[in-house]
């Protein structure tokens, strides 16, 4: 694979899957920022001036750029990719996102892939988790594993999938973590840190996330109006301690539009629910800020 394999930008997950996949003399890559190119002569990665050059002979192109750069960057190397070229756009960012990208790289010769890496990319490299969709999603999977990445799996033939998984996925990771912070620092401050932990152990079930859904979408429609009256005064409480109840207040809203629906006593089943729930947000217009 002499020179087959690109990289648009060469930051952390750049270098790393260029160290860990031993690219050295295979790869070429560019990045914006000079000093990158320290880290590429170390890895063995030939350092380009222009995204044309690092493009000349690569069959697989790996774009690892910033989320507001990823749409410049597929625009940009669009008309010099080279014929039959697979694009990986593995850059965080919306379904729309990616089809917007993806219809920008087919007016030239290359082929557009929808890569969603789902964990940090240390201490991992290569054996992240990496779904891939799009149509050319099964070449590009043999192509990923070609060059040693060990954890790939194919999601579909329409570009978005893979990124769709990710971010609705990040929704509960990421919301998880905000969550974290605000409980955390309100436990501290109130100097309730151990007993809240050791409650949480005590309460914690291990069940599947779509047992989990269900339970929880239940709750909410049930008792969704006393739970946010109950996480009104939580946001009070935190306000007091001088910490924004950002993620809290936003949690009394989806608590009391929930409830609000009416829907008693909720169907058995998460599909039921959340079509019970789609049905009565499209008659009342509750979620929609329109109450």
């Amino acid at each position: 694979m002499n020179r087959s394999i690109a990289l648009i930008g060469f930051g952390e997950a750049g270098s790393t899957f260029a160290g860990a996949g031993d690219w050295a003399g295979q790869a070429r890559a560019f990045d914006v920022l000079p000093e990158r190119r320290e880290v590429m002569a170390e890895l063995g990665i030939t350092a380009c001036d222009s995204v044309e050059q690092a493009l000349s002979g690569a069959a697989l192109v790996l774009s690892l750029v910033t989320a507001d750069a990823a749409p410049k960057v597929a625009q940009a190397v669009a008309p010099v990719l080279g014929e039959g070229a697979l694009f990986c756009d593995m850059n965080s960012v919306a379904p729309g996102t990616k089809r917007a990208a993806a219809k920008a790289i087919a007016t030239g010769k290359g082929r557009y892939v929808d890569v969603a890496v789902l964990a940090p990319v240390n201490p991992a490299r290569m054996k992240v988790p990496l779904l891939v969709s799009g149509p050319d999603a099964a070449e590009a999977h043999t192509a990923l594993e070609a060059v040693g990445f060990a954890n790939v799996r194919t999601v579909g033939a329409d570009v978005g999938r893979a990124s769709a998984i990710k971010l609705v996925r990040s929704v509960m990771v990421k919301g998880l973590e905000a969550l974290t912070a605000e409980m955390m620092m309100a436990a501290h401050a109130e100097g309730v840190g151990d007993e809240v932990l050791a409650s949480l152990d005590a309460s914690e079930k291990t069940i599947p996330w779509t047992s989990r859904a269900d339970y929880n979408l239940d709750r909410m429609l049930v008792h969704g109006r006393r739970r946010a009256a109950e996480m009104d005064e939580a946001a009070e409480m935190l306000r007091s301690l001088g910490i924004p109840p950002l993620m809290t207040e936003n949690t009394v809203a989806w608590q009391q539009a929930l409830g609000e629906l009416g829907i008693a006593p909720p169907p058995e089943g998460l599909e039921a629910k959340l079509a019970a729930i789609v049905k009565a947000v499209g008659a009342a217009g509750v979620l929609k800020g329109e109450n």
